[in-house]
């Protein structure tokens, strides 16, 4: 199912899904920057960037749950998802920031609503990865 923009959100100046998550088409790893990306401003080969980055916005552009917290270069965390899982990339340089409030409370209540279709959350920090535990 296509994922749409709500409306006021937009990437503004992030570029964390340039830096945080790895992407094959572009043999570029996690946590490292995009050799493409300008920090700040953008992508240099918008017009031609792949498919892949094409088709990604992260969850704070697509789902109002997420509140204004959320946006990316506040909370220095990029949440998307891939079927049953919600993923969340933390910044290395903020490596506990998710289990700060309000994130930690919002993670487990998400966890516990999604676990109820099948679903489940998983953190990046780095290397290091958590799933994050349903409670109420």
């Amino acid at each position: 199912m296509p994922h749409h923009a709500i409306p006021d959100r937009s990437c503004g100046t992030c570029t964390l899904c340039c830096r945080l998550p790895d992407i094959d088409e572009l043999s570029k790893p996690a946590n490292a920057w995009c050799i493409h990306c300008v920090d700040g401003m953008g992508c240099k080969i918008y017009q031609s960037r792949p498919q892949t980055c094409r088709d990604f916005l992260c969850l704070w552009i697509t789902d109002a749950q997420l509140g204004p917290e959320w946006e990316p270069t506040k909370a220095h965390m990029m949440v998307y998802t891939q079927g049953p899982q919600m993923t969340v990339l933390v910044d290395p340089a903020y490596p506990d920031v998710w289990k700060q409030e309000p994130y930690r409370t919002q993670l487990s209540r998400r966890a516990l609503e999604m676990a109820l279709h099948g679903g489940y959350i998983i953190v990046f920090v780095g290397d290091t990865v958590f799933k994050i535990e349903p409670s109420t």
